[in-house]
């Protein structure tokens, strides 16, 4: 069970409702709107959903993704190279992690959203179109890498 909300802010119904966070005893949850029955759906049940399609994403592009992580750090040794594809291959295992407010501030006025379903079924996530990588902080000239 979950402590916190990790994508609190950022999660829609199918109607294109905000969801809210709330609690049921020490659990996290997501509470969704089922034609007036609220659902209280485990913030972990819908959290891993998401991460596991950022792995997916990830996974599919991982080298490019590595490379840019370690030059967005300023790093390029084997040591962080390591532990970066560590922290990929288990990117779906860091449930119940808190995204800093600030964060997810930036992620809902850049248009990331996730849409779940009443059962808290994964239906979308509509992320920002970022056409220009070259334009984003710290990844001035990652064609060139």
């Amino acid at each position: 069970m979950a402590r916190t909300a990790m994508f609190e802010g950022l999660v829609y119904d199918e109607k294109d409702r905000l969801v809210e966070a709330g609690w049921v005893g020490p659990d996290a949850c997501y509470i969704l709107d089922d034609d007036g029955f609220l659902r209280h759906i485990d913030a972990v049940e819908i959290d891993r959903q998401v991460l596991q399609f950022f792995k997916n994403q990830v996974m599919a592009h991982k080298e490019m993704a590595i490379r840019a992580m370690l030059q967005m750090m300023g790093k390029d040794d084997i040591f962080t190279k390591t532990a970066l594809e560590y922290q990929i291959a288990h990117m779906d295992e860091n449930v119940d992690q808190m995204i800093p407010p600030q964060a997810r501030e930036l992620l809902r006025s850049m248009g990331f959203r996730i849409i779940v379903d009443v059962q808290g079924n994964l239906i979308d996530i509509e992320t920002p179109d970022i056409t220009d990588i070259d334009g984003l902080p710290g990844l001035d000239g990652f064609g060139e890498m």
